[in-house]
């Protein structure tokens, strides 16, 4: 099985690799004009799942061959668990930073200024993942764009957690909307959306802390306690 499966999966490896970087044929090259020479586009993100499980099947049957059915899924979905962290990562980093950027432009609007002068500002001076966007819109300001286009964009990059705030931006931009209540508003809702999940958080911890508490702590404490007892009444019935 070793000397079949290794070459088979080695074989595999090398053929998409080669197939992805492989030459134009000749009569397509004479046909194409001169000109700078054309980059292939490098392997897909399923291409590379896939490559990597047969890398990791390959090296597991030379190592543990009983490993192989478990280590070519995980290859495989690796880099889709991965990107499923980072993406809920930027989420939480980004439902944590909104209420206080929300106050943040509270105050510039208050203070009289209009919306591009807000977003500057804020840009310059917040933190997180909604004020680096709100920096990226008054750069785009700056180069000619409108703030309304550039806020819309700024809400197609962050996502449904951010797009009520910079839709709110954007139509007052716009048409000139009040932004007081609709500030206000958004700021007591991102707060209870923040407290909500964070006491989700919380009651995730007992379901979690069951994994180690029936798989570690208690055969520890079975072994401390329960094994000297049975070993001790085992012993005085032999005698």
């Amino acid at each position: 099985m070793l000397t079949v499966g290794l070459p088979v999966a080695w074989a595999a490896v090398v053929l998409v690799l080669a197939w992805q970087h492989r030459p134009a044929p000749e009569r397509v090259r004479t046909l194409a004009p001169a000109g700078p020479t054309v980059v292939r586009p490098a392997l897909g993100p399923a291409a590379r799942r896939w490559a990597a499980a047969a890398v990791g099947g390959a090296l597991s049957l030379v190592v543990l061959p009983v490993a192989a059915p478990l280590v070519v899924p995980l290859a495989w979905g690796a880099p889709v668990l991965r990107a499923r962290r980072r993406a809920g990562a930027a989420t939480v980093a980004l439902q944590r930073a909104l209420p206080e950027t929300i106050d943040l432009l509270r105050l510039a609007v208050g203070a009289g200024c209009n919306v591009p002068l807000a977003v500057a500002a804020v840009g310059r001076r917040g933190a997180g993942p909604v004020a680096a966007e709100l920096a990226w819109v008054a750069d785009q300001v700056d180069g000619g764009r409108r703030c309304a286009d550039a806020l819309d964009a700024a809400a197609a990059r962050l996502g449904p957690a951010a797009r009520p705030l910079l839709a709110a931006l954007a139509a007052s931009g716009r048409y000139g909307a009040s932004l007081d209540d609709t500030l206000a508003r958004l700021a007591a809702d991102a707060r209870a959306d923040r407290r909500r999940r964070a006491e989700e958080a919380a009651r995730r911890v007992p379901v979690r802390l069951l994994f180690p508490l029936v798989l570690l702590v208690l055969p520890a404490f079975a072994l401390l306690t329960v094994a000297p007892l049975v070993a001790g009444g085992l012993g005085s019935l032999r005698l």
